[in-house]
């Protein structure tokens, strides 16, 4: 398995918009893997991954916040799934473990030319009869994943972020 490129961080963006071809096995099980080796606190792991390729589905896990539309088009999504925490740390902790995975996840997936875009979850009830989640567990996220209607993932020579001189800072703000 090749080590993600440089190229690959320089190239993902979010992609909302996708050809109607459906991703690979292998390489949906690649940004599966990515996800699954994914560092975490303590390495709890505190994840689960339901991966959804069923149009029906899809469009219905679209419904579940109003920013979400582009799953429903997206030839795969994974929603990322964890026990509801106990207390506010463990939450924070859950979800910086969840950043970490979406992002490990994204770069695979731009490394195969995959774009994806990620969306909440507000209607946790209706995330949980689609995916069959038990009563303890939350949809923290889904990650929407296809190939780019407008244009294939390349690196972006000029990224609207705020300059390096203005955000990086040496030893001290």
């Amino acid at each position: 398995m090749p080590v993600v490129r440089w190229d690959a961080i320089r190239a993902r963006r979010d992609v909302r918009t996708y050809e109607d071809r459906p991703i690979p096995p292998e390489d949906l099980e690649r940004v599966l893997e990515a996800a699954r080796r994914t560092p975490s606190s303590m390495n709890a792991q505190p994840w689960d991954f339901v991966v959804c390729t069923d149009r029906t589905t899809l469009e219905q896990l679209a419904k579940t916040w109003r920013y979400a539309a582009h799953v429903a088009g997206s030839a795969a999504t994974i929603a990322l799934v964890a026990a509801d925490p106990a207390d506010q740390e463990e939450r924070d902790w859950i979800f910086y473990d969840m950043g970490q995975a979406t992002l490990q996840m994204m770069v695979t997936a731009a490394d195969l030319g995959i774009g994806s875009s990620h969306a909440a979850v507000d209607d946790q009830d209706l995330a949980r009869r689609l995916l069959g989640l038990p009563e303890d567990r939350s949809c923290v996220a889904l990650i929407a994943f296809g190939y780019p209607a407008d244009r294939p993932l390349r690196p972006i020579a000029r990224p609207a972020r705020h300059p390096a001189d203005q955000v990086i800072h040496r030893e001290r703000w």
